[in-house]
């Protein structure tokens, strides 16, 4: 099979997309399982030059400049995209007349999937399209009006699509709330158990010093805001206890940090900012709790990581929650926008630290259940049906 694969964001820009998608190609190029299996890349470049970079045999990535500098890494503007999908589309026709290819695979129904609904229609070219998150309708608030304008051109990519993936049930149910008959397949995210483990933090450690971790790409739509507003509540009562929120996005960190300047608890929250892929298991292993009360989630690979280094959650009922927390097991569900909610919920577990033991291990068993070879032999599933 030869795949020719589009997705605007691959290490080091972009996050969960980009981060999923060299999971399943490490997979791909390690497993001889795979060998058959021929994908050819098309992502943005970091500069002005082009670059081809060969990961093995089987797999190559060309990455195309769409005007990136290293400024911010973490997402791509409207410019960016509307540059990358017309310089991707032009690069792939190119590549469809060297190659025999049988389908495409696009990440992201926009602007990727609207590539792949051109390749089927002027190059009769199947096409999967997988959802992450913001190319839903109603997902995130930076789109609410493009939602107005592309949801009857999303449905369309979808229909025309042999398979329409999300990555987890709350992405699946808010998919169809925008197209009610449009059948999906669920593949979730893996999780790296091999670069993410437990810390070895004692209970005498979290009595003395007790780290609440916040991480992902700084948006809006992570809630941690509402995540300083919980935190201001036990902040005079607990003095141990501290927060980290971890991530890039200067406009954000700005506003979060003035919060909590103006809160007066700017002192006991870190904002360490953007960190690398290789920075971030020492990290969790530095912290006690993870907290995220996102406004809207797919599958979030910080979740994943945290699960996976053995900390107990809290998220909000969004993307994979229903999947990664058991309530009262390895974490508890919070409330939406709610700092009271999750001062509560982070209170039982200050109180009572030996609940990160226990709820740790709890997180470290949904964690071995869920791996990148798992999502790599589903998607091969999907590859092969058609």
């Amino acid at each position: 099979m030869r795949v020719l694969f589009f997705n605007y964001e691959y290490p080091p820009l972009g996050g969960g997309a980009a981060n999923a998608t060299e999971q399943l190609f490490g997979v791909f190029k390690n497993d001889p399982a795979y060998s058959d299996l021929h994908i050819d890349l098309v992502t943005s470049s970091l500069g002005s030059e082009s670059e081809v970079i060969s990961l093995s045999d089987n797999i190559t990535i060309y990455r195309i400049p769409i005007g990136k500098n290293d400024d911010n890494l973490n997402y791509q503007s409207q410019k960016e995209l509307l540059i990358y999908a017309w310089r991707a589309l032009l690069f792939g026709r190119k590549l469809a007349k060297k190659n025999d290819y049988d389908f495409t695979h696009s990440f992201f129904g926009i602007p990727c999937g609207a590539i792949s609904l051109y390749f089927k229609i002027f190059h009769r070219l199947p096409y999967i399209v997988s959802l992450r998150g913001a190319d839903v309708p109603g997902y995130s608030e930076r789109f609410v009006m493009l939602y107005r304008f592309l949801t009857p051109f999303i449905r369309l990519i979808w229909w025309q699509a042999s398979h329409v993936v999300t990555n987890s049930r709350g992405l699946t149910i808010l998919a169809q709330s925008s197209a009610k008959n449009q059948k999906f397949h669920e593949i979730f995210n893996g999780i790296d158990t091999t670069s993410f483990s437990p810390g070895r933090r004692s209970i005498h450690d979290r009595k003395r010093d007790f780290v609440i971790l916040c991480a992902a790409r700084l948006t809006y739509r992570k809630g941690f805001h509402d995540a300083i507003d919980g935190f201001t509540l036990l902040h005079e009562k607990y003095p141990h206890v501290r927060m980290i929120i971890a991530g890039g996005d200067g406009g954000v960190m700005r506003k979060l940090k003035g919060q909590a300047q103006a809160l007066g608890v700017h002192h006991d929250i870190a904002f360490p900012g953007y960190y690398t892929k290789q920075m971030a298991p020492e990290m969790y292993k530095q912290a006690d709790v993870f907290l995220m009360p996102s406004l809207n989630e797919g599958m979030s690979n910080n979740v994943l990581e945290a699960l996976a280094s053995g900390l107990p959650l809290l998220m909000t009922p969004t993307g994979g929650s229903a999947e990664l927390v058991i309530d009262n097991r390895n974490g508890y569900i919070i409330k939406f926008a709610d700092g009271e909610d999750i001062a509560h919920k982070l209170e039982k577990i200050i109180e009572n630290p030996s609940l990160c033991e226990s709820m740790g291990k709890e997180s470290l068993k949904i964690a071995q259940n869920l791996s990148w070879g798992n999502a790599a032999r589903a998607y091969v599933d999907l590859y092969k049906s058609i």
